[in-house]
């Protein structure tokens, strides 16, 4: 998979800005990164998942709120499935507090995929704990 992502950095310059998905890739710092992480995460690669959120996450733009936002509800979905709710429940009250202040959507669907994954520890402390943090974001969802 790096291998392949690895070359799929190489061809960003030839991205047609025309298309409906525009120049994300151009125009958002750590792109490719950032796409190798969600690899790592979707794929079971939690340890290595949150090392590459962390390194995204300390390029990212302070004027890049929602980007942050979204990048940490993922860092927080891959702790979860690396099953350390503790630390996925501390980086959720960063996104949460972001949503809140953005209203945004992409963010809020992003704390819902970490609120699913979460689900073994609901009837524990930590899940509790993170019901509550996620409620000014989930009620009237």
């Amino acid at each position: 998979m790096d291998r392949l992502i690895d070359a799929a950095s190489g061809l960003i310059h030839r991205v047609d800005d025309d298309l409906p998905w525009g120049n994300a890739c151009r125009r958002t710092p750590g792109y490719v990164e950032v796409q190798r992480a969600m690899c790592y995460g979707r794929l079971g690669f939690a340890r290595e998942a949150g090392a590459l959120w962390s390194q995204v996450l300390d390029a990212v733009p302070s004027t890049a709120r929602r980007d942050r936002g979204v990048y940490l509800a993922r860092q927080a979905t891959a702790a979860a499935a690396g099953r350390e709710p503790e630390q996925a429940l501390e980086i959720a009250q960063s996104a949460v507090g972001i949503a809140v202040e953005t209203g945004s959507v992409r963010l809020a669907r992003e704390l819902a995929t970490l609120e699913r994954a979460m689900r073994p520890w609901h009837a524990a402390e930590v899940g509790r704990d993170l019901a509550e943090i996620l409620a000014p974001v989930t009620e009237g969802a």
